[in-house]
C-alpha cells in the first residue's frame, strides 16, 4: 500500500465556488497536504477580482495561466499577461487583481499554508453580509473598492 500516492484532479473534478464575481475550483485543498498549502483555478470574468485585501499569514502565488489580470499594489498597478508569475510574499502588502480585458482570465493560484480555500467554500453562496466576518475569522483585511487610487 502506498501512503501518499499520487492523485490527480480531472478537468471536471474539484470543488467548484462562485468567488469575486468568478468562478473557483479548488484542485488541491488544504485537507489534502495536511494544511501546507492548497492550490486554486480561478476564472476571472472581465471585470471581476476581489477588493484589495491583505493576509499577513499567507503566501500567495499566482501563475497567470490565459488572459491579462492587472495587479494593484501600494507601488502601483501592473499588468500580467498569459504566462506572467507573481508572488506576493507573507506580509506582502495590501493588493488587489482586475482583469481589465473584455474577455475571461484563468489563475492559478497557490497559497502557503492553505486556508483561503477554506474561507472561498464559506464565502461561496454565503449571505453578502455574513462575508465581512468571514473574511476575519481567516485574518483577511478588506480594504475599500478605491483603496488604490489615492496610494500611486
Amino acid at each position: 500500500m502506498i501512503e501518499n500516492p499520487i492523485t490527480i484532479t480531472g478537468s471536471d473534478e474539484g470543488k467548484n465556488l462562485a468567488i469575486a464575481g468568478g468562478q473557483y475550483r479548488i484542485l488541491v485543498s488544504g485537507d489534502a497536504t495536511e494544511g501546507r498549502y492548497a492550490i486554486i483555478e480561478m476564472n476571472v470574468p472581465p471585470g471581476g477580482g476581489p477588493a484589495p485585501h491583505a493576509h499577513p499569514d499567507i503566501e500567495e502565488i499566482f501563475y497567470v495561466a490565459d488572459g491579462t489580470i492587472q495587479f494593484m499594489t501600494k507601488n502601483g498597478p501592473v499588468n500580467a499577461d498569459t504566462g506572467a508569475f507573481i508572488r506576493i510574499p507573507l506580509d506582502g502588502g495590501v493588493h488587489a487583481f482586475k482583469n481589465i480585458t473584455g474577455k475571461s482570465a484563468r489563475l492559478l493560484c497557490t497559497v502557503i499554508p492553505a486556508g483561503l480555500d477554506r474561507m472561498f467554500e464559506e464565502i461561496s453562496g454565503a449571505d453578502p453580509t455574513q462575508i465581512p466576518a468571514i473574511t476575519e475569522k481567516y485574518r483577511q483585511q478588506i480594504y475599500p473598492p478605491d483603496y488604490f487610487d489615492d496610494k500611486n
